[in-house]
């Protein structure tokens, strides 16, 4: 009699801790018997994808822009957005602006293979611009409208809050650290910038549309890259 007693108590422990707290798994283990799952992650994920919304509502609202009245679809970013690296292009071409996403085309293809050169998966990263939307006939954005767009480059920046920034053109260089001096003299060396009292290291390199005009700067990126591998292991980065 006492045996099916305890067994049957067990049951309605068992079935009391099912009705107040569905999220506690229970445990064979003799120590911690009850483990809570963690939601932190999810949340972090779901807090960011609202701000990263609210962000391009913002941006979508601006007026009086040409850079807007000319394109097809606003641009924001791509990939993971708990990725420890971002890489920052200049701006949307053609056929990013027709299919509303980020490098795409043959300047996709080559920044893969970049990435490929130092074991990154392309998709396990996250890719943004420095302008949202595709300036007419791919010019390059005036120092105006490169200042107007670097507010929520930056902003976009402390949402995602990287471990590394990859500056992938002037463009790039100009709204993030505000140099618009020659790109091939700022290359390939680290720099910090401080965001929302938060330091966070960054590369400026070639964009892979340059490298596709000029291809004979390709060894300098490799450079580059090589650098971005090692700064990456130094920091115990892992790309997920």
């Amino acid at each position: 009699m006492t045996k099916k007693s305890l067994n049957q108590n067990a049951k309605y422990v068992q079935e009391l801790v099912d009705i107040i707290e569905p999220d506690f798994v229970f445990s064979n283990k003799p120590i911690n018997r009850f483990k809570i799952i963690d939601n932190n992650e999810a949340n972090i994920d779901q807090d960011k994808s609202e701000q990263l919304l609210l962000l391009k509502e913002r941006i979508n609202s601006i007026e009086n822009c040409i850079l807007k009245d000319n394109s097809k679809n606003l641009i924001m970013g791509n990939g993971n957005i708990e990725s420890p690296i971002m890489f920052i292009g200049e701006a949307p071409g053609q056929t990013e602006d027709n299919l509303g996403l980020s490098f795409q085309g043959d300047v996709g293809v080559l920044l893969n293979k970049m990435l490929r050169a130092i074991n990154i998966n392309i998709k396990k990263v996250y890719l943004a611009y420095s302008i949202n939307f595709r300036p007419p006939e791919d010019r390059k954005p005036t120092t105006s409208e490169i200042k107007r767009y670097s507010v929520f480059l930056k902003e976009h920046i402390s949402i995602i809050n990287p471990k590394i920034i990859v500056l992938m053109g002037s463009t790039a260089m100009e709204a993030v650290i505000g140099f618009n001096n020659r790109i091939s003299n700022e290359r390939g060396k680290w720099k910090e910038i401080i965001l929302k009292n938060k330091t966070y290291p960054v590369m400026i390199t070639f964009s892979p549309a340059y490298l596709i005009r000029f291809p004979e700067n390709k060894k300098h990126s490799w450079e580059d890259l090589k650098k971005i591998q090692k700064k990456s292991q130094e920091l115990n980065i892992e790309i997920k």
